[in-house]
């Protein structure tokens, strides 16, 4: 008999504690009793807070759970009272952040991020309410405990506040709490939070306060801070400029894989991989495929900043005319691009018949010194038929690729060993070296041909002229990168007197293969020097980035440790971090780290090789090759799963040469390996060349084996593919390979198998029949009747109905071909002894076949067929048919159908 709110005061006042949780349990419900007067919601609100000074810590804490919920109710019903959370409930939340009782601050801290999260909370309030009590508790008198969780609600509401109210409350204190030095754990909630905090703050601030905190946080002598460092090192990472992660943050890392803690190795080791591709420019990670393309209209572009989690490359389209010059730059230093395009058309000419300013052609080569950044973007934005001359096949020399790379060469592709440092004064005074060869800028050697005339290289003074000329505009990161080339070609015109010594003997073995002098002066025929240049190339190790095959580098098969290791050398990301990340496939880090480690290492080498760009696959072509043969099942289905990102990142020719083999090998390992494959095989065979992809309609029908005949799943994976592979092969081959194997899946065992094999099948039609000549479109459609519509077994008649349902609902068939194809088949299934193929008839003619115009409105004995079945099929026995034969359309969907008889076609 009592009112709500004398229900509410009762039980408030009892001194049964089960009582009193009921009270703070039940409150919302009170509230939406009362909900209709507001001063009655007032009064509510007003027991809460008496309710909150209860001396019971479980009702405490059953209050605290309930007081989001009120706080979200009080906003969508009762918003004429604006000032109801700010007064009654939010000061609750924040007194409990420090009561005795653990559970009760544990709840009272979900709630306050809940509130948050929902942007329940004003703003004003967080500054003059929130963050004023949190900073309390975490002064250095404070509980140790409380302090400890009062960090970790800060760090947890940053990303929710914002950057402004971060910057100016919680960045101060969190700095503080950073150098603690009582309290190891406060500390170690710092480090785990600190990537979030910089994420907040941006660069700016990352790099003058936070920075100089992680070093002291990565040093501390508690181990398990410096795992928490470890852990966050990617998100600090991306906060802060490429300079400082270059020289700085390497560093660091490479002392947290050094670390005497295994389990900070351990945590290092696990972000090696991603803190590597934080290097990776994201103006210039996108990735031309088809590296042979002549039309740059049909050339995809991936776009991936980042690689952390597997994510799918969306792929758009690149046109010349949309990579446009930086008016701001005067004519004297045209972007590279244009450089490139230009170099095209004169490259027949020799240099002093073109004229030296920028727009020409830029004969040098990248040094050590220059900004990879720049040098990546400029190649990744040029038109895919530039790609082509990058990286030329080992052994491959045809007349055609010859005159290829001869056409669009241009020196500043190619990727070359870092120079070493050369005082430019020195350099200046000496009076021989002053010419550069196009094709091989780090060596001066004559190789003439009878008959052809000699090219010079620009001098040494037109060189710093026109350095001297961008000078003005060297802000521009374009103009720098011209700057720091052109400062190369100066440095390198020198180069070959410093390193004669040094690299005698491995020019002597190569030489012996060329039969060739280098005399420091060098005039190359431009005309017939292409497959010499080519055997050099293939030949001198300091120009082979990107050459295939060990084997072929030299006339010597075998490599000494220097020289295997110089092999492996790039200027994208620090070397040291390579070779760290290079040394996960050792066996013995398996014993001294991590016995997962090579998963590690699998599960981040898309990014890494994103980062490093195909033009420095070699470094990792060998990583790749060891963690495809690992023994632990778990390394190779990581590599299973991402061998499809990982082709869209080489390009064509690597992955004919390097991927093909190594996915045919998963083609045959274990299921749980071959569903990586699987699940993604449409997505690799898009990649491959269409003679290449014909080659896997003959493993197509390996798939159906699987080594346990139970994993349906396998079987219904495989059938989604085959509907993506369709697209993929002519109709011939679709019906002599694929036609098989989606007949037998329609006669699986398990119904989610033949449920997507119906829609298989249906596809297949559709793309046979839009075929010419349509003769495999009538041949798989007799198929159909005679091994399904005429089956003796009532399960192969209830498929063929399910097909017939599917091809009517997705258009693959135009419905007078269906009418005179398999329409009659249809129909004569009216008189079939099992009731179950009946009913579905009748739900196929009734809710799909029906509503289809051309039966709506056509005349024909066809629709005259259909109704005379339709009526026959309503005067059935058996009730079920006779109620789907006579309803209104309420579903057309063959998935509906196919649950509904589930249990009896399982």
């Amino acid at each position: 008999m009592l009112t709500p709110l004398g229900r509410l005061d009762k039980y408030a006042a009892s001194e049964n504690v089960f009582n009193r949780q009921m009270v703070a349990r039940s409150l919302l419900d009170t509230l939406r009793e009362v909900c209709d007067d507001e001063r009655d919601c007032i009064a509510v609100l007003e027991r809460i807070s008496r309710l909150a000074d209860d001396s019971e810590p479980t009702v405490r804490a059953e209050l605290m759970e309930q007081v989001p919920h009120i706080a979200l109710f009080c906003q969508e019903n009762r918003p004429s009272i604006p000032y109801a959370f700010s007064k009654y409930l939010l000061p609750i939340v924040v007194r409990y952040l420090a009561d005795q009782n653990n559970q009760v601050r544990k709840t009272s801290q979900a709630a306050l991020l809940a509130l948050l999260e929902q942007e329940l909370i004003e703003r004003f309030d967080v500054e003059t309410k929130v963050c004023p009590v949190l900073i309390e508790l975490t002064a250095p008198d404070s509980n140790d405990d409380v302090k400890t969780e009062a960090v970790a609600i800060m760090c947890k509401m940053a990303p929710m506040v914002g950057k402004d109210i971060t910057e100016r409350l919680i960045l101060p204190r969190f700095c503080e709490m950073c150098c603690d030095c009582r309290m190891f754990h406060v500390r170690k909630v710092c480090a785990a939070n600190f990537g979030d905090i910089c994420s907040v703050v941006g660069q700016q601030a990352t790099e003058e306060m936070l920075l100089p905190r992680f070093f002291q946080l990565c040093s501390d002598n508690v181990w398990g801070v410096r795992k928490a460092c470890a852990e966050c090192f990617m998100a600090v990472s991306c906060a802060t400029c490429q300079e400082i992660r270059r020289t700085k943050l390497s560093a660091l890392f490479i002392n947290l894989i050094s670390d005497p803690s295994r389990w900070v190795r351990q945590a290092a080791f696990q972000s090696l991989g991603p803190f590597i591709s934080t290097f990776a420019n994201p103006s210039s990670s996108g990735q031309y495929f088809k590296e042979e393309s002549k039309s740059s209209e049909d050339t995809s572009v991936e776009d991936k900043n980042r690689i952390k989690d597997q994510e799918v490359p969306e792929d758009v389209q690149i046109r010349p005319e949309d990579v446009s010059s930086d008016p701001s730059i005067s004519n004297s230093s045209v972007k590279l691009e244009n450089m490139v395009e230009d170099h095209a058309e004169t490259s027949r000419k020799s240099p002093g018949e073109i004229s030296v300013p920028m727009d020409s052609s830029l004969l040098c080569t990248l040094s050590s010194e220059s900004h990879q950044e720049a040098a990546s973007n400029e190649n990744d934005k040029k038109p895919a038929n530039y790609k082509s001359a990058l990286r030329p096949e080992s052994g491959a020399s045809s007349p055609d690729s010859a005159l290829l790379d001869q056409e669009l060469y241009n020196s500043f592709h190619f990727w070359r060993t870092p120079l070493p440092e050369i005082d430019l004064d020195i350099e200046l005074e000496q009076g021989c070296g002053n010419t550069l060869s196009p094709e091989r800028p780090e060596e001066t050697s004559e190789v003439t041909t009878p008959g052809s005339s000699n090219i010079t290289m620009a001098t040494r003074k037109e060189l710093e002229e026109m350095i001297e000329n961008l000078e003005p505009h060297i802000d521009d990161p374009d103009v720098k990168a011209q700057v720091d080339v052109l400062s190369a070609a100066l440095r390198a015109s020198s180069l070959d007197v410093r390193e004669e010594a040094s690299d005698a003997e491995r020019r002597s073995d190569a030489q012996d293969g060329l039969g060739v002098n280098e005399p420091p002066n060098c005039k190359i025929n431009h005309d017939a020097s292409v497959p010499l240049i080519r055997d050099a190339v293939e030949n001198m190790e300091s120009t082979l980035c990107y050459i295939h095959n060990d084997s072929d580098l030299s006339t010597n098969s075998s490599f000494s440790p220097d020289e295997e290791r110089r092999s492996k050398v790039q200027d994208v990301v620090p070397q040291a971090l390579l070779d760290q990340y290079l040394s996960m496939t050792d066996p013995s880090r398996a014993q001294t780290v991590d016995t997962e480690i090579a998963k590690h290492c699998a599960y981040s080498l898309p990014g890494v090789a994103l980062t490093l760009g195909r033009q420095n696959w070699h470094c990792l072509r060998e990583t790749y090759e060891t963690l495809a043969s690992d023994m632990q099942w778990k390394v190779r289905r990581t590599l299973a799963f991402s061998i499809h990102e990982l082709a869209v990142i080489l390009g064509d020719q690597l992955t004919a040469a390097d991927l093909v083999p190594i996915f045919n090998g998963f083609l045959k390992d274990l299921d749980e390996v071959r569903i990586g494959v699987l699940k993604h095989l449409h997505d690799f065979l898009k990649l491959l060349h269409i003679d290449k992809r014909r080659e896997y309609l003959y493993q197509l029908q390996e798939f159906l084996v699987t080594d346990n005949s139970r994993n349906w799943r396998f079987r219904a994976e495989l059938a989604e593919q085959l509907i993506l592979l369709l697209e993929l092969y002519s109709p011939r081959d679709v019906y002599d390979y694929l036609r098989p194997i989606a007949l037998n899946l329609c006669a699986d065992k398990v119904s989610s198998v033949r449920w997507i094999s119906y829609k298989l099948v249906s596809e297949m039609v559709k793309k046979l029949h839009m075929a010419t000549p349509p003769t495999f479109g009538v041949d798989l459609i007799n198929e159909l009747v005679e091994n399904f519509g005429r089956c003796p077994k009532w399960s192969g008649r209830q498929a063929f109905v399910f097909v017939c349902q599917t091809v009517i609902e997705d258009d693959c068939l135009p419905m007078e071909q269906f009418a005179v194809h398999l329409m009659p088949h249809l129909l004569t299934l009216a008189n079939d002894r099992v009731p179950n193929v009946r009913v579905l008839l009748a739900k196929t003619l009734r809710q799909t076949l029906l509503e289809k115009e051309y039966f709506l409105t056509s005349a024909s004995c066809h629709q005259e067929a259909v109704e005379q079945t339709i009526m026959a099929l309503q005067m059935d026995r058996d009730s079920d048919v006779k109620y789907f034969a006579s309803i209104h359309p309420a579903s057309t969907k063959v998935s509906d159908d196919a649950m509904s008889t589930a249990s009896s076609t399982y």
